[in-house]
C-alpha cells in the first residue's frame, strides 16, 4: 500500500499547529500550510515563491482596501481569490519553469559540444490556496509572527515525517529533486561526458 505522504503531512501539520497555537498563541499561516511546506523544505526556491505570492496578496488587498468596503468573509474570500490570481500569474510568468542544460560546454576554455541532457527547473507556488491563507494570517497576526509559527511548525512537521516514514519521504524527495540535486547531475553529466 501507497502511503499518501501528502496527506500525512497535512494530518501531522493540522496537530501541531493546533498545539501551537495553544501554546505559544500563534498561528502558522493556516492549518494546512505548515505540512505543505514541510514536504518542500528541500525546495527553497518553491518556498520563497509561495511566500511572495501570499506577501503580494497580502499588499494587493490592502490597497484595495483603501478604495472599497472590504472585511469579514468577504476578506477572508478575497485574499483567497487574490492568491490564486497571484499564484497563477507568477507560474505564468515564469512558464512553470526554466530549463537549462544541452548545447556546447567549456572546457579547458574552449568550446566543445558535451552530451548534456537539459534539466528543468520547476518554478511555481506551492498549491493553489497557499498563498491566500498566508496573505490572511499576514493580515490578522502580522508577517514576522505568521513566518515564525509556519517555519517552526514546518520543521516540526518535516522532523516528524523523517523519524516516522524515512522510506515515503525518501522516495517522495526522488520524485521531487531540488534544484541542487539536478544542477549537480547535470555538471556531472558535462564532466563524464
Amino acid at each position: 500500500m501507497e502511503i499518501n505522504l501528502l496527506a500525512v503531512s497535512i494530518g501531522i501539520g493540522l496537530v501541531i499547529s493546533l498545539l501551537f497555537a495553544e501554546v505559544f498563541g500563534l498561528a502558522a499561516g493556516g492549518l494546512v500550510v505548515p505540512g505543505y511546506i514541510a514536504l518542500f523544505l528541500t525546495q527553497p526556491h518553491l518556498v520563497l515563491m509561495t511566500l511572495a505570492a501570499g506577501w503580494l496578496t497580502f499588499l494587493i488587498v490592502r490597497l484595495l482596501s483603501s478604495f472599497i468596503i472590504v472585511y469579514g468573509r468577504r476578506r477572508t474570500a478575497m485574499m483567497i481569490l487574490i492568491g490564486y490570481l497571484v499564484g497563477v500569474g507568477m507560474s505564468l510568468l515564469t512558464g512553470g519553469g526554466v530549463a537549462f542544460g544541452g548545447g556546447p560546454a567549456t572546457v579547458d576554455g574552449s568550446l566543445v559540444p558535451l552530451p548534456r541532457a537539459p534539466a528543468f527547473l520547476e518554478l511555481t507556488v506551492i498549491g493553489y490556496i497557499i498563498p491566500g491563507l498566508l496573505a490572511i494570517w499576514f493580515d490578522r497576526q502580522g508577517v514576522l509572527q505568521t513566518l515564525s509559527g509556519l517555519f517552526t511548525t514546518a520543521v516540526a512537521v518535516r522532523l516528524i515525517l523523517i523519524l516516522a516514514l524515512p522510506d515515503a519521504l525518501l522516495e517522495y524527495e526522488l520524485r521531487h529533486p531540488n534544484p541542487w540535486q539536478l544542477w549537480t547531475e547535470w555538471m556531472n553529466q558535462g564532466a563524464t561526458a
